[in-house]
């Protein structure tokens, strides 16, 4: 089904003069939404204000201004930068007047992910945010909402369950929970299974368009929708890779991330953004043709902190390096952080270094051992043929040495094969 393309008007609120250049990038970001959402921009309104009007956000005159410039339009859609409450878009609807609706960007954003969402999982995981969120909000407005057929803001797979009662839909928020706590029992078995599997996991993370699905397809012809838009991926998908040692990895790419994501949103797709949290291993991709790409990784760090997914061994990876990129001494990243790799996932420049840095990233942490296993013992061979990288092995009339790549708790289980094993002291 097609939906038609609406004609919105965006709008700002500045409160402070070191407000705006950050507002200025932000509703650009909010005009690329639009645009990923199947609306065009006609227009920006902006407001200096000490404070948000309690009642509209905005003062009583940029309202009115406002109300003009959509009636003399035939603008259909007004999008605030910033989150408002039920009150504020009824008031904002009934000033305006029409059939304007006003939604604000984190409506925009469900209504993407309701776009893009392919999956069950992440058809239900837009729906339970949109129910938590959308629909207070829509039926707060004190209009008919027969009228949400179609178009921003109204779209996806909750549109329907908006148009019941209050009741009806705790209900079927309920349902939604009990049936995604099921989807999540199956996604951390197969967590457990990739576990028992010995591969390492790296998660490919980053602002949403930085181009992690392209470069997944690069790596793994995976196959994945990859498009010059926001939140074109909205499911992980996960792919077996092998280097150029041999030694096989799994990648998954992930949701991107994005400024103001909000955190219903993150409490819904908390099971398929746990896929950083659960990763061996980080790769953040940044797009570094965009000059906003330094934000962009401050805003990915804090999400990843947010979700518990920091700390791990990291690979930088600055993509987009064939469109006039900055060097890599002037991208903005500190200069302790030396696991950088320029490349170019839709040329493949760079991908031969990135795949040497993604084995320094494997081995981050891990020490190469020779282990002595008593033939009587044979079986101790499985856990390192499971869980490490198994280099040589040489039998012998008494015992089997095993050369292998082991992380720190594999080497611990393995300590009584081990003649150097030192125990590491108490802190």
């Amino acid at each position: 089904m097609e939906y038609k393309k609406s004609k919105a008007v965006l709008v700002g609120l500045c409160t402070g003069e070191d407000d705006a250049e950050e507002l200025e990038k932000s509703l650009c970001e909010l005009e690329r939404l639009l645009d990923t959402a199947g609306g065009e921009c006609f227009a920006t309104l902006t407001q200096n204000k000490d404070k948000p009007d309690p009642r509209t956000l905005i003062g009583s005159g940029k309202v009115e201004e406002l109300s003009q410039l959509c009636r003399g339009n035939n603008v259909e859609l007004v999008v605030f930068d910033e989150e408002l409450s039920p009150s504020q878009i009824r008031n904002l609807e009934d000033d305006i007047g029409g059939d304007v609706r006003v939604i604000d960007r984190s409506m925009l954003i469900l209504d993407i992910f309701a776009l893009h969402a392919v999956t069950k999982e992440g058809k239900l995981q837009v729906e339970l945010a949109q129910l938590k969120y959308t629909a207070p909000r829509l039926t707060g407005q004190g209009k008919d909402l027969s009228r949400l057929g179609g178009g921003i803001g109204t779209r996806g797979p909750g549109e329907s369950k908006l148009e019941s009662d209050r009741r009806h839909m705790k209900h079927r928020i309920y349902a939604l929970e009990e049936e995604l706590k099921v989807l999540e029992k199956n996604r951390r078995t197969m967590r457990a299974a990739r576990d028992r599997s010995g591969i390492p996991k790296i998660a490919i993370v980053g602002y949403t368009n930085a181009g992690k699905s392209t470069l997944l397809n690069r790596l793994t012809d995976a196959g994945i929708l990859a498009e010059d838009k926001l939140f074109a991926t909205l499911d992980p998908t996960t792919r077996k890779f092998e280097m150029p040692s041999g030694e096989s990895v799994l990648l998954t790419d992930t949701v991107g991330f994005i400024r103001k994501l909000p955190h219903h949103l993150i409490k819904a797709f908390r099971s398929t953004l746990d896929e950083a949290s659960f990763a061996d291993a980080l790769m953040i991709v940044l797009d570094v043709s965009d000059p906003e790409h330094t934000a962009q990784l401050e805003v990915t760090e804090h999400l990843l902190e947010e979700l518990g997914a920091s700390g791990k061994p990291t690979l930088y990876v600055l993509n987009k390096c064939d469109l006039g990129a900055a060097g890599l001494p002037n991208i903005g990243v500190p200069a302790v952080r030396e696991n950088l790799v320029a490349v170019s996932a839709r040329t493949g420049q760079g991908i031969d270094l990135l795949l040497e840095k993604m084995q320094e990233l494997m081995h981050a942490g891990k020490v190469r051992k020779v282990f002595h296993i008593p033939n009587r013992e044979a079986g101790a061979l499985n856990t390192l043929y499971q869980n490490a990288t198994v280099e040589n092995v040489e039998y012998t009339a008494e015992e089997i040495l095993v050369t292998a790549v082991v992380d720190a708790k594999i080497h611990g289980m393995m300590k009584k094969y081990d003649p150097d094993w030192v125990e590491p002291e108490e802190e």
